[in-house]
Protein backbone atom coordinates (compact mmCIF):
# COMPACT_ATOMS: atom_id res chain seq x y z
CA UNK A 1 0.00 0.00 0.00
CA UNK A 2 1.38 3.29 -0.88
CA UNK A 3 2.23 5.76 1.52
CA UNK A 4 -0.37 8.22 -0.15
CA UNK A 5 -3.33 5.88 0.29
CA UNK A 6 -2.63 4.76 3.57
CA UNK A 7 -3.22 8.65 4.60
CA UNK A 8 -6.40 8.68 2.67
CA UNK A 9 -7.83 5.76 4.71
CA UNK A 10 -6.57 6.93 8.00
CA UNK A 11 -7.84 10.63 7.37
CA UNK A 12 -11.24 8.61 5.86
CA UNK A 13 -11.19 6.31 9.56
CA UNK A 14 -10.59 9.47 11.54
CA UNK A 15 -13.22 11.65 9.87
CA UNK A 16 -15.06 8.85 10.36
CA UNK A 17 -14.53 9.05 14.10
CA UNK A 18 -14.81 11.89 15.06
CA UNK A 19 -18.56 12.30 13.04
CA UNK A 20 -19.73 9.51 14.71
CA UNK A 21 -18.49 11.12 18.13
CA UNK A 22 -19.89 14.19 17.64
CA UNK A 23 -23.35 13.18 16.48
CA UNK A 24 -23.71 10.52 19.18
CA UNK A 25 -22.97 13.34 21.95
CA UNK A 26 -25.31 15.21 20.34
CA UNK A 27 -27.87 12.50 20.35
CA UNK A 28 -27.74 11.56 23.94
CA UNK A 29 -27.85 15.41 25.05
CA UNK A 30 -31.03 16.37 22.82
CA UNK A 31 -34.20 16.85 24.25
CA UNK A 32 -36.34 16.14 21.52
CA UNK A 33 -39.13 14.37 22.63
CA UNK A 34 -39.64 12.78 18.80
CA UNK A 35 -35.98 11.17 19.85
CA UNK A 36 -36.55 8.24 22.40
CA UNK A 37 -34.57 5.11 23.55
CA UNK A 38 -35.33 3.31 20.44
CA UNK A 39 -33.96 6.01 18.11
CA UNK A 40 -30.53 6.65 20.45
CA UNK A 41 -30.52 2.76 20.39
CA UNK A 42 -30.31 2.65 17.23
CA UNK A 43 -28.01 5.40 16.44
CA UNK A 44 -25.19 4.25 19.13
CA UNK A 45 -25.02 0.99 17.36
CA UNK A 46 -24.65 2.64 13.97
CA UNK A 47 -21.93 4.66 15.88
CA UNK A 48 -20.26 1.82 17.04
CA UNK A 49 -20.29 -0.29 14.06
CA UNK A 50 -18.72 2.74 12.07
CA UNK A 51 -16.20 3.07 14.74
CA UNK A 52 -15.38 -0.21 14.78
CA UNK A 53 -14.71 -0.79 10.75
CA UNK A 54 -12.63 2.66 11.10
CA UNK A 55 -10.56 1.57 13.94
CA UNK A 56 -10.01 -1.52 12.02
CA UNK A 57 -9.02 0.39 8.74
CA UNK A 58 -6.64 1.79 10.99
CA UNK A 59 -5.03 -1.54 12.15
CA UNK A 60 -5.10 -3.00 8.46
CA UNK A 61 -3.20 -0.02 7.53
CA UNK A 62 -0.45 0.04 10.06
CA UNK A 63 0.12 -3.78 9.45
CA UNK A 64 0.59 -3.48 5.70
CA UNK A 65 2.47 -0.41 6.03
CA UNK A 66 4.93 -2.14 8.58
CA UNK A 67 4.97 -5.72 6.40
CA UNK A 68 5.95 -3.00 3.33
CA UNK A 69 8.66 -1.60 5.53
CA UNK A 70 9.86 -5.02 6.58
CA UNK A 71 9.80 -6.65 2.82
CA UNK A 72 11.86 -2.79 1.78
CA UNK A 73 14.65 -3.66 4.49
CA UNK A 74 15.22 -7.11 3.17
Amino acid sequence: MSRRDALLLRAFAGWTIFIWATRILNILRDGDPDHGFGFKAVHVVLAAVSVAFAVAAIGVVGRSRRRAAVGSDA
